[in-house]
Formats: C-alpha cells, structure tokens, sequence
C-alpha cells in the first residue's frame, strides 16, 4: 500500500509561509517550511529542519483556524500527548488544495486497506462519509427525499423528455440488459429503462424517496416485476450482479455541484461491465465572458444597505466592505440573453467512462478569449451539457442560454471590479474549482485583459480581476432572458454555428453555441470533435 501511494503523492509539494511546532516548551519559532506527501505520511519541515512530528493520515485532524492557517494535530495515546503543528499558507488557494489533497490521502488510504502501521484493525468509512459532511450529506438526502422537489425536476420537460428520448431511441442498447439507475429519485429512468426493454433494472436512491420509488414503481406491475429497489449509496451497496448499462441524472450546477458526478464514476467502477454504457457519457463545461450592467447594479446596490450611517443610532459602515464582497463571492443562478456574451465560448469537457474520481476533486481549466465588442466584462458565464452516446441516436441535454430554459438554468460569476475590453482583444484567466466537504465547490476566478493595438507582442497584462464564490451558496435570480439595448459600438453577437460529433447521426441535438474547446479538455477532443 505504501508503495503504491508514494507513486502517487510523492510530487504533491506545498510551500508555506509560515511552521510552528505547537507541542514543544514553549512552541518554536514560526519559520519558512515544506508540506510534503510521502510514503510516511505527511511531512513538514521547517527550511533548515523536519518537524518531530509524525503525522498518519489516518489520524490526523485537521483544523482551519483562517482562511490561510490551519493546525495539524495527532493524538497521542498514555502516556504521550497529542502533538500539533501550525501551518499558515500564502494564500487560501493554496490551503483549500492542501486540505483537498489530505481528504484524497485520507481516503485511499482507506481504500487500499484498514491495517495500521502496527498491525491493528481500523474501522474505515465508506468514501461518501470520508469525504462529506454529515450535516451536508443529511440536508441533501432531506431534500431529495421530498416529493415536491422530485416534481420540479419531472416538470422540467427538457430534463425528462430528453432523458426519455435517449432511452427509447436507443432500445438496442437496454433491451435483455442489466440496468443499474444510480440515485434514481422517485424511480422515472427505471421505468424509462423497463419501457426500452431491460432485463431487470436495479434502481439505487439513499434518500427516503426510495420508498416513494417503490409505491409508484409497483403502481406499474408490466414494468414492476423487472425492476429492483435498493435504499442506499452506491459507495455502500451491492448488487448480485454486474450492469451493462448505467443511467443517471447527476448534474447538478455547473454540471458539478452537489458532487454526484463521484458517485456516478464510482458505480461504473463497482457495478459496470468493462463493455457497458454510460447514460450520459460525457458533460462539457461552456464558458464565456458576458457583460451584464443591470445585474452588477442589482448585486452592487444590495449592500448599500450597509452605507447607513444613522440606523437606530448606529453606523452600519464599518461592514459595508465585508457585505459587498459577500454578495459578489454568491454565483448568480438564471437565464440570461445569450447576447449579454461578449466572445464565443469555450468548453472543458469531463468523460464520466474515463475520469478517475479524485480528478473531480480539483479541476483547473485556463481561459483564453478574443473579445468580439468594445465593453466593460462584468464576469464569466457558465453552462453545460451532456451526451448520450447511444448505439442509435445520440441526443444532447444543453442547458446553454437561449436555449429552452431548464431547472439547472445557466451560472454566472459576477467580478466585484469589471475590466474593459475593446473589440479584438484578448481576455485570459483560469477557472479554478475545489471541492470541498459541504457537496460543492469554492470557486477561484481570474480574468484579465492583455495590451491590444500595436506593440502588443511586447505588452504583457493590462488589467485584472479575481474573485472567489462558494457554489454551494448562489443568488438563485432565475429572471427570465430580458431584451437589452446595446451601444451603438455593441451588435448583438450572432449565435456560433457548431461542429458535428464524429458520430454520424442527424438526431443529434448539438448545442447551439458551443465555438470551441478549453486549452486543457479531460479528454482527446480530437477524436470527439471535427473542424475544431
């Protein structure tokens, strides 16, 4: 087991600012250090010396004391005592992936094995429970457990027509096969599976919707008899055998929220045939600059509130700052104008019969776009979709704007200071996304602007903008696309004709603006794309 984790984590490095020894008498001084993962565990060291402090992932508690400092403790047992070590990063990026990476250490470890270094036997958790917090995980299965969500998402016709279409279209591929419906809800794709033809169907779902799954399943008898409820996780369960087809709906928000992209790629990799299907195969991730003055003003206004320097007596200024920052760190959910985009889009695409789990952990896509106006960039928009690559047909799920509206509706990261930008222009960035353990993801956004005209070859980085958002706390605004006026210099930018998937198929649904692929897509999108 050791071997085989130092293969992996032995270039996992982190430079910190600042390491303390907490146990010594009194503590040492705050120096320059190292975080490194080896097949020891986690080592820190100060520049000149290692820390006397062995610290097992499968001990060690890990406490964020600021967005930039955390503490390191390992209890000790009679008659030593606990051991601690404080650690502050350069910035929070670099400590949310430190604590990204000790969560993904701790379990594999786990995985691989629950024997400790002396021999002894622990009890290990499943990887859900590793990984979310159970206050989150509880919330989320509250949720989904309740009828009148399960009806929202039935009633988003897009959602439930197309995911029926895929299925009926393809009965080649679910007729006499074993179907594995992961986090089946109220029970509809199995049904969906049974109609196209399925040798028995094992529908999973966690929630207490499982029992409501079960009523209105049996409330079907000719497709009843075929198909099997399971109440529990698919990092939990099994199942009596393998599937040659998985089915799911797991998007969420920027396809990623709520994390049930891992638990798809976990069922494929406990319950699915190394032939079998994946219904969806693929999701891409669009993104593309946008310009929006009426939502900056509506987000912006919102803390004026707290400019009030006589409320009840009281000077409410002193927050200002703080509440302004915090209504732009909240991701807008809505349906926008696609003419509100400034550039054509770019995706990122996440092939869910590929992707390893601990790939969805971090995910790092580098922006790069030719601004098509002259205009102030109020932020990055974000949409996605998903493929079924059936043997038939092959439909698209799109979620873009100007596209039939959706439950998912599109995502958009409003910047606290905009950048301007003339037609022609080239606008960089990185999208960064980390998850964390309420479900979700913390956003890192950069975009800036580079020197245009003549000598720009020479010119390097001419504005920037940078924010941070937590997906797990967006501004649902959900507005309908309004009518905007454009300046006389602004023309409404033309919707960008698509490239054909090499499959050949005239029933694919392509999405309408999907211009071309971000610089470091999880899959060959050669071998997806023609003509990009």
């Amino acid at each position: 087991m050791e071997d085989s984790l130092e293969q992996k984590w032995k270039q996992r490095e982190f430079t910190l600012e600042s390491v303390s020894d907490l146990s010594s008498a009194p503590p040492s001084a705050s120096l320059p250090g190292i975080a490194r993962f080896d097949s020891d565990g986690l080592q820190i060291h100060h520049q000149s010396q290692q820390i006397p402090l062995s610290i097992d992932p499968r001990t060690v508690l890990l406490f964020k004391l600021s967005p930039v400092q955390s503490v390191c403790v390992v209890e000790g047992s009679e008659p030593l005592f606990s051991r601690g070590v404080s650690i502050q990063f350069k910035n929070e990026e670099e400590s949310a992936a430190f604590h990204c990476v000790v969560q993904q250490w701790k379990k594999e470890v786990h995985a691989q094995g629950g024997n400790g270094r002396n021999g002894t036997v622990t009890t290990s958790k499943s990887k859900f429970d590793e990984k979310i917090e159970s206050s989150s995980a509880k919330m989320y299965f509250h949720y989904y457990g309740q009828l009148l969500h399960q009806q929202n998402m039935l009633q988003d016709y897009v959602r439930t027509g197309t995911y029926h279409a895929a299925v009926i279209e393809n009965r080649s591929d679910f007729a006499g096969r074993v179907v594995v419906d992961v986090g089946a809800g109220s029970g509809i794709l199995s049904l969906f599976a049974a109609q196209a033809g399925a040798k028995h169907v094992y529908a999973v779902e966690a929630s207490e919707m499982a029992e409501y799954a079960r009523k209105l399943i049996a409330g079907n008898p000719t497709l009843a008899q075929r198909i099997t409820v399971i109440k529990g996780k698919v990092e939990e369960i099994e199942l009596p055998e393998k599937a040659d087809i998985l089915i799911s709906e797991p998007m969420g928000t920027l396809l990623v929220n709520e994390r049930m992209l891992e638990s798809y790629v976990i069922a494929r990799d406990r319950f699915l045939v190394p032939t079998g299907k994946m219904f969806p195969s693929l999701g891409r991730i669009h993104m593309a600059p946008f310009t929006d003055e009426y939502l900056f003003i509506e987000i912006a206004n919102k803390a004026l509130f707290w400019q009030q320097q006589n409320y009840y007596g009281v000077d409410l200024t002193p927050l200002h700052g703080t509440a302004f920052q915090g209504y732009f760190s909240q991701p807008v959910v809505d349906a926008f104008d696609p003419r509100l985009l400034i550039a054509p889009s770019i995706f990122h695409v996440i092939d869910f019969s590929k992707i390893k789990e601990e790939e969805l952990y971090e995910i790092d896509i580098p922006l790069k776009f030719v601004a098509s106006v002259g205009t102030r960039v109020h932020g990055l928009a974000c949409w996605f979709d998903v493929l079924f690559n059936g043997s038939t047909v092959q439909r698209w799920l799109t979620t873009a704007p100007g596209s039939p509206t959706t439950h998912w509706y599109q995502l958009r990261c409003v910047l606290s200071q905009p950048i301007y930008v003339m037609a022609g222009q080239e606008i960089t960035g990185r999208l960064h996304l980390i998850a964390h353990n309420a479900q979700s993801y913390t956003i890192y956004l950069t975009l800036s602007a580079k020197m245009w005209g003549p000598g720009a070859e020479q010119g390097g980085i001419l504005q920037t903008s940078s924010c941070k958002l937590d997906l797990k706390e967006p501004y649902y605004r959900m507005s309908q696309p309004q009518a905007y006026a454009f300046a006389q210099d602004q023309q409404p930018q033309l919707l960008i004709p698509t490239q054909d998937i090499h499959i050949q198929s005239q029933d694919v649904d392509e999405p309408e603006i999907v211009r071309q692929p971000s610089p470091n897509s999880s899959v060959q999108i050669d071998s997806l794309m023609q003509n990009i």
